[in-house]
């Protein structure tokens, strides 16, 4: 095909006449999609076709079309003042709506002329965008240079090419680049990056490939289907211009489905000048916000080295550049440290240099000295307004001229979604509210659809498995869809939400997994989204004390000096009504979130407090909920970005709260490593599922995992549990949500019991290791959680329990499977044992009033879709439970019952390697032993102390037992 005259990035093309000065012409917005260029008196349009699925399109829509309708043309050719556009077919007659096609025909007008253009249909990719992250240099100086490169349409399989000037080299060692926010990697490891952990039948083994031809990059096999921001980042490091003048930068992308398309060329310019370009002011990043300075009269800046910095002056403006003066001002090689400026102004900067070959000024930015408070914006604080607008106005105003701090003074702000932006913080004054109002963002459109999981999973439930590729049905509804948030941000660095008022969703945050069928302005359930950032802090204002609770006032206090109780919590900030999730941060990296009180002014429409998901560098502390129906902290790491990540070093301590689910959950969503999570000071006030839960489904691998070892700080009181129906839980299922994953479904017998469901075929089982357990007290064993209204309902034997478990999982047998097992995993293991668990100075006091006869209980395996401690039914102990265990330590802890309960107080079935020393129990009167083991081996007792019947009754001791494994099951002691 010729190609086509663009011009997009040029604004216009003039006719080809000799007269072309003279005619009207039409202006074609930069970030135009449709528009692929402008020759003679034809406008070229594109047309091609994609996948593109909303949360109501139909599951079996097939490709859509990429053509412009009239109103999308019109919006990318705004008309000047005083011109007039108007649309008709061939024939002449107006359209207003409908789409494009061949031999319509657009007239220009401005009252005296009118220019009419035939508009021509193109097979073309979406235009594609293209930006310098810094579009100025200065000449002759070294400098990074990133490209910012967004293809108009999803495709996998996709080739992007980079024309780059021919003064700028690029080698596969200076380069860097990040494919779709995977990270990023030199160009010469792109192809060895790791694309996450998948199964067997997913179609990409690698990231991409890439060749340098001259000054054009290629890549290629990117599988550009996933969203997640700009989907390539180009980076070519130490890059120096010899000389002042416009170096363009070009790019373009070919789809390979459901067409073969080409898209026109996109460009950027970069503007290299012999003055200094690229003087900037510092924001501090990766620091919490009570390090920061908060003296918004000093400021600093930087700039690229030049040749002679004695020769630098930094000169400030009050007036927005129409007066100048040097300023107060230390220089210090190419760092600038300004002091002694006026509070609350906007002031401009830029540097002056006298003499050489840098002479002259530089560019120029700017700074405010103080809070800025949005009502400067226009957002007057009164109640039922709409402020959105205003505050994203205010949040890009700050954005563009290098961050700075929005100030939300008293008043009651509602938004719908607000738009995050790097190195902007908002802070919440104690007598200021944000609300949500209805009409958030919508959700994205996406090139898979997400209907084969929609809402829960059973165990034949075939939905998530259908399209192995499809990334949208291996989780929650929740987790895939990010843009339907009160606040959202992508790709950002340096977020900060902090203050000591109120963010509440007010009731127009859901949080039901069927958001989707709701009207599409009902449809947010998310209050704070980050996706793919660093740097991010939300929290109350800063105390050095450890929150604490306290039983008489049910509520949280500051541990002060000699064990005093600070009660004031005017520090913390309040948050209510979240819908799904507070935080759904996914890819984020380095979060610190503090100091936040949830649900004192309302306790609906709250489901999940944090949820990490791929996130790395996180810290927690001080965080009191009163009540949530979901889990309160939870990494994990799911399929949501179209592509796992890894989830590493967490710090978590004093955390407080009652859930309907788990106060602390690794899991669900596993579907890559979690490792390295540290936990101290928690107090479960109500957990109806677990009040410490460790599961992995996906085949993710969890590794040391630390409770109450003092790694986070200093362990100041005993933590303690209250109302949980399960202490510790455990886990491995087979679950395999991940990328690739195929099931089959069968019939086997297990525990006498035939069981029909799904098997995952071709992912490895997960793995639990290495996790300490320390220094707790638990007592009301029952799911109490005050959720269902009543703070708290007492035990009156109706409410779920069940055992501290800790459950591995084993494929059945394939002598039990109808035809046989037919499959083996990829590294041959058939059963996932959990390895290296230690209780010390554990102590448990369960309900009891179990019959003798749940002594035969045999809980089943976990299958697809079951991950909680109700699906292992009734345990044979009422102290611990453990199955597919290796290596299992239980030292100087206890365990009892407050009515009488004849099971073991600890069963052990298929674990190698146990080591029970300094435990304390109770033996029931019709009981005949303490502990039972099953199919076990490598197991030693020592100082087994047991009281018969009741606490404290006949204490016996038992001797030191060592046993091999030479029998099929044994109990200790006899009577």
């Amino acid at each position: 095909m010729k190609a086509i005259p663009t011009g997009r990035w040029l604004f216009l093309l003039l006719f080809c006449s000799g007269a072309a000065s003279a005619q009207l012409r039409p202006v074609i917005l930069p970030e135009a999609t449709h528009v692929a260029g402008i020759s003679h008196d034809t406008i070229f349009l594109v047309n091609g076709s994609t996948y593109a699925f909303t949360v109501d399109s139909p599951e079996d829509q097939g490709p859509v079309s990429t053509g412009a309708d009239v109103p999308t043309l019109l919006a990318e050719l705004p008309p000047q003042p005083g011109q007039q556009y108007t649309v008709t077919n061939a024939h002449g007659t107006t359209k207003q709506s409908g789409m494009i096609v061949t031999g319509d025909r657009l007239l220009l007008t401005n009252g005296r002329k009118t220019a009419v253009f035939r508009l021509l249909l193109q097979p073309l990719a979406l235009n594609a965008r293209l930006t310098l992250l810094q579009p100025y240099l200065t000449a002759a100086t070294q400098k990074d240079i990133t490209l910012h490169f967004t293809a108009g349409q999803r495709s996998p399989d996709a080739t992007v090419q980079f024309e780059l000037p021919e003064q700028i080299v690029i080698t596969p060692e200076n380069t860097t680049v990040n494919i779709i926010g995977r990270g990023a990697v030199k160009l010469k490891d792109l192809a060895s990056q790791s694309i996450g952990r998948t199964g067997t039948k997913y179609s990409y083994t690698r990231t991409g490939t890439f060749d340098i031809e001259r000054h054009r990059l290629t890549l290629r096999h990117l599988d550009l289907r996933p969203a997640n921001g700009p989907d390539v980042v180009l980076t070519i490091r130490n890059v120096t211009v010899p000389a002042p003048g416009a170096y363009h930068f070009k790019a373009s992308y070919i789809t390979a489905q459901p067409a073969v398309l080409h898209s026109e060329t996109t460009a950027a310019t970069l503007t290299a000048t012999r003055h200094i370009a690229d003087l900037e002011r510092v924001v501090a990043s990766g620091q919490p916000f009570h390090t920061i300075s908060h003296d918004y009269t000093n400021m600093s800046f930087r700039w690229n080295a030049v040749a002679d910095n004695k020769n630098v002056v930094l000169q400030q403006s009050p007036d927005s550049g129409i007066t100048w003066q040097s300023c107060r001002a230390v220089i210090t090689g190419n760092t600038a440290m300004v002091t002694g400026l006026l509070p609350d102004r906007l002031y401009a900067f830029r540097l002056a240099v006298k003499s050489g070959s840098n002479k002259g000024y530089s560019n120029t930015v700017y700074g405010f000295t103080g809070m800025m408070d949005i009502k400067r914006f226009g957002a007057a604080g009164k109640p039922g307004d709409d402020y959105t607008a205003a505050v994203n106005a205010a949040v890009l105003y700050l954005h563009r001229i290098g961050g700075g701090t929005l100030r939300f003074s008293e008043g009651s702000y509602g938004v719908r979604t607000v738009h995050l932006q790097s190195n902007v913080y908002l802070y919440v004054d104690k007598t200021a509210t944000i609300k949500a109002l209805p009409g958030a963002d919508a959700p994205e459109t996406t090139w898979f659809s997400d209907k084969r999981y929609r809402s829960g999973l059973s165990p034949t439930d075939t939905g998530p498995y259908a399209d192995p590729e499809n990334y949208l049905t291996k989780q929650d509804v929740g987790h895939h869809y990010f843009r339907n948030a009160m606040f959202f941000g992508e790709r950002l660095d340096n977020v900060k939400i902090i203050g000591n008022g109120r963010i509440t969703g007010d009731g127009h945050l859901a949080t039901s997994d069927k958001v989707m069928n709701n009207t599409p302005d009902k449809r947010a359930d998310k209050m704070f989204v980050l996706k793919c950032c660093t740097n991010l802090e939300i929290g109350g204002i800063y105390r050095p004390e450890d929150l604490w609770y306290d039983e008489t006032t049910d509520e949280p206090y500051y541990t002060g000096n000699g064990g005093t109780k600070i009660t004031d919590q005017g520090n913390m900030l309040h948050i209510d009504q979240a819908g799904h999730f507070v935080l759904l941060a996914t890819g984020t990296d380095s979060i610190y979130v503090h100091n936040i009180y949830f649900g004192k002014y309302s306790q609906r429409n709250a489901r999940d407090i944090f949820d990490f998901m791929a996130c790395n560098q996180v810290m927690a502390t001080n965080i009191y909920s009163r009540v949530s129906s979901d889990d309160i902290i939870k990494p994990g790491s799911d399929c949501s970005l179209g592509f796992t990540r890894p989830a590493r070093h967490y710090r978590v301590r004093n955390i407080i709260g009652d859930t309907n689910c788990n106060l602390f959950q690794i899991g669900s969503e596993t579907a890559d490593d979690i490792t390295d999570i540290c936990v101290d000071n928690i107090w479960v006030l109500g957990a109806n599922k677990a009040g410490f839960s460790i599961s992995t489904n996906d085949g993710g691998h969890i590794k040391d995992i630390h409770l109450n070892c003092g790694h986070t700080g200093r362990i100041h009181a005993r933590s303690r549990m209250y109302r949980t129906a399960a202490p510790f839980f455990l886990s491995i299922s087979n679950r395999a949500r991940v990328l690739g994953a195929v099931t089959g479904k069968y019939t086997f017998t297990e525990n006498g019991r035939q069981r029909e469901e799904l098997l995952v075929k071709n992912v490895n089982i997960g793995s639990v290791e290495n996790i300490l357990i320390n220094g707790i007290d638990i007592t009301a064993v029952y799911s109490g959680s005050s959720y269902n209204g009543q703070r708290w309902k007492s035990y009156d034997g109706s409410q779920k329990r069940a055992t501290s478990i800790i459950a591995g999982y084993a494929l059945p047998d394939t002598d039990s499977v109808s035809g046989g097992l037919d499959f083996r995993l990829p590294d041959g293991r058939h059963t996932g044992y959990i390895e290296n668990v230690s209780f010390t100075d554990v102590h448990i006091t369960d309900k009891g009033g179990n019959p003798l006869s749940d002594t035969a209980c045999t809980p089943p395996e976990l299958g697809v879709g079951q991950y909680n401690a109700a699906n292992l039914k009734v345990q044979p102990a009422y102290g611990l439970w453990a199955r597919h265990v290796t290596g299992l330590t239980v030292k100087e802890s206890s365990f009892r019952y407050e009515k009488r309960d004849s099971r073991y107080a600890l069963f052990l079935e298929d674990v190698k390697g146990a080591v029970l020393s300094g435990v304390s129990a109770v033996r029931a009167a019709d009981a005949e032993h303490v502990i039972k083991v099953k199919r076990s081996s490598g197991i030693s007792i020592s100082s087994l102390l047991y009281f018969e019947d009741e606490w404290n009754q006949h204490p016996r001791e038992a001797p030191e037992i060592k046993y091999a494994g030479d029998a099929a099951t044994a109990a200790f002691p006899r009577k």
